[in-house]
């Protein structure tokens, strides 16, 4: 098969990785290219003098068969860890069950605290809030406001960047659906195997031993023993296009050297912004608009070496106190004895920043320090306790969902269906959706049988119902198929300069320095240069 025939795969994380796998296990020819050093997106694993980071912890569950046969195809059972889950809410000093138990609530609480939170439900049951448009809102409506004032409000707000009523009443309506406060009572007194209708009740999931980061790794080798080819540290510059024949027809790439390959097909996992960007020649005005539209969220972790002491049971820890910035903890040793050292843990701070916000110029040394107080000032670690500490930034972790991103994603997708339609795009920033790694999985296998065998799966249909994908099955016999983020007020809408072209080299080393930690000097926001 010529190399016209090629597909190329852009961005090696699970979706591009999956799609790379089975393109191959169907004799479809592959070249993959990451701009950064390492495979595995947002679900790779970061080494740093022997520790072992998850970025943003990665439960492997999923109520997909073939996702699930696919992981253990790529590593086998001895290197999967079956984990407990645990999570809990910190709040006022105390540690809250979730989901919710009531002995714990009310030993927290107090009985008088306990009396006032059933006298505010009980105040929004008769008298609800008259706009339940936005979050704070429908969840106040359903919990009273000072219930929503603990559990909801503050994580929610750190999360997003913006106030709870700003956003939209969508997410929570999705997300946590199956709760309210009378059936988290009732779930509360019931045995553990009778909870089935509420979100996020899985109780244990697998996790490879050395981090999600081993399934990417072990992937990668796979596909390049069955013939493929992976560039790392080789960003794709441009997706050139016939508008003629309506195809694309090559892409260039810049790394060691620009060069340009023709393609048969190509599989974008890049934000569907910046492959929009990309084409030439240049989609239309309002194309590019609705591609200038798009927002992410970014992230942040702190990763501070503590004594084993200091380790708690928990996953991940819920920090809804608004007197620090640090919206969640996870606990690596919690997730895998092999991401930590014997005698030490390391408890990763999670910050959900804007890439050009304060926090994330912040220099390294400065977020330690800054992290290190917070854990103090909440109590989980003594003064004097932290030995060491580590930043990871990720951009672009999250897409987010503003009140045009629906209409931005359907001008996009149409349009590409329409004058590319061999330009396929697959996974969370691929497709401007907040799912979960088994579903950007199911979008690059869908894809590559529609690539390789001539079906017409829609791969747009993935992750669109409106249940959590932890949630058992609804009495319809369907399950949910994923998750989604809240919608939030949209940015004004700026038009992208015609005669502009991104410095695609600038942002892939951005995004590489960002991984690997280096200070704000050496991570410069993505520019834009004269085409």
């Amino acid at each position: 098969m010529g190399e016209e025939h090629r597909t190329v795969v852009i961005g090696a994380g699970p979706a591009g990785l999956t799609a790379a796998y089975e393109l191959l296990a169907r004799g479809v020819p592959v070249r993959v290219f990451e701009a950064d050093e390492v495979v595995g997106g947002i679900s790779r694993t970061v080494e740093r003098d022997g520790w072992r980071f998850d970025i943003g912890g990665h439960r492997f569950f999923t109520k997909v068969p073939r996702v699930e046969e696919f992981w253990h195809e790529i590593l086998p059972e001895e290197d999967f860890l079956l984990r407990p889950r645990m999570s809990r809410i910190y709040y006022r000093g105390a540690l809250f069950d979730y989901p919710l138990s009531a002995a714990n609530a009310l030993r927290n609480l107090g009985v008088r605290e306990a009396a006032l939170c059933m006298g505010s439900y009980a105040w929004a049951r008769l008298c609800p809030p008259k706009d339940q448009s936005h979050f704070e809102g429908w969840v106040s409506a359903r919990f009273g406001w000072r219930l929503y004032s603990m559990f909801f409000k503050t994580y929610t707000e750190k999360v997003w960047g913006m106030p709870a009523h700003q956003l939209q009443a969508d997410w929570a309506a999705q997300r946590i659906k199956n709760l309210s406060l009378a059936k988290a009572v009732r779930n509360a007194l019931l045995p553990r195997r009778n909870r089935t209708d509420v979100t996020s009740l899985i109780e244990e999931f697998q996790y490879p031993k050395f981090g999600p980061g081993m399934m990417w790794e072990r992937c990668a080798e796979e596909v390049q023993r069955r013939g493929g080819q992976i560039d790392t540290g080789t960003w794709v510059t441009a997706v050139h296009r016939d508008p003629a024949r309506r195809r694309a027809v090559a892409v260039t790439v810049n790394g060691a050297g620009q060069r340009s390959y023709p393609v048969g097909h190509v599989v974008s996992s890049m934000p569907i912004s910046e492959l929009v960007a990309a084409l030439r020649p240049a989609a239309p005005p309002e194309v590019l608009a609705a591609a200038a539209g798009l927002r992410y969220r970014d992230f942040l972790t702190i990763a501070l070496v503590v004594p084993a002491e200091f380790s708690f049971p928990d996953n991940w820890i819920y920090v809804h106190d608004p007197a620090v910035k640090v919206g969640r903890i996870q606990n690596f040793g919690s997730w895998s004895p092999h991401l930590v050292k014997d005698g030490r843990t390391c408890l990763g701070l999670e910050y959900f920043v804007f890439e050009d916000d304060e926090t994330w110029r912040t220099p390294d040394a400065d977020l330690i320090a800054t992290g290190t107080r917070e854990l103090e000032r909440l109590g989980l670690v003594r003064p004097g306790a932290v030995e060491a500490g580590y930043v990871v930034r990720m951009p672009k972790a999250y897409p987010v969902y503003d009140e045009r991103y629906q209409h931005n994603v359907a001008v996009i997708r149409d349009w590409l269906a329409r004058e590319v339609p061999n330009v396929h795009p697959v996974g969370r920033n691929g497709m401007h959706r907040y799912n979960n790694q088994d579903h950007s999985m199911l979008t690059a296998m869908l894809t590559a049988e529609n690539i390789a065998c001539g079906t017409t799966h829609d791969v747009w249909s993935v992750n669109v119902e409106q249940d959590y994908h932890e949630i058992a099955g609804r009495g319809d016999g369907r399950r949910g198929t994923g998750r989604s983020a809240p919608i939030v007020p949209a940015r004004p809408q700026t038009l992208p300069a015609s005669t502009g072209t991104v410095d695609w080299g600038a942002r892939a080393r951005t995004r590489a320095a960002a991984a690997h930690g280096e200070p704000p000097a050496a991570v410069p926001r993505a520019q834009v240069r004269p085409g």
